[in-house]
């Protein structure tokens, strides 16, 4: 439940979108099969640009900020 509190905050959300694009950026320069990493890469870049949380609903905790977008 920690993990979800924290990244319902600013600071969770910013992780979830440097992480998005690092697997962007790593999947695309080591190429091949490795692009699908980024494609994956789009899920958190995705949920801190839009400010959800995809481990929320496991937790049942809201999924969306509050007051935070």
């Amino acid at each position: 439940m920690k993990l979800v509190n924290f990244m319902q905050t600013k600071a969770g959300r910013m992780l979830r979108v440097v992480l998005g694009i690092a697997l962007i950026v790593a999947g695309l320069a080591i190429g091949n099969y490795w692009v699908l990493l980024a494609l994956v890469g789009l899920v958190p870049l995705t949920a801190g640009v839009f400010g959800f949380c995809l481990l929320s609903p496991v937790f049942h905790a809201p999924s969306k900020l509050h007051g935070h977008s």
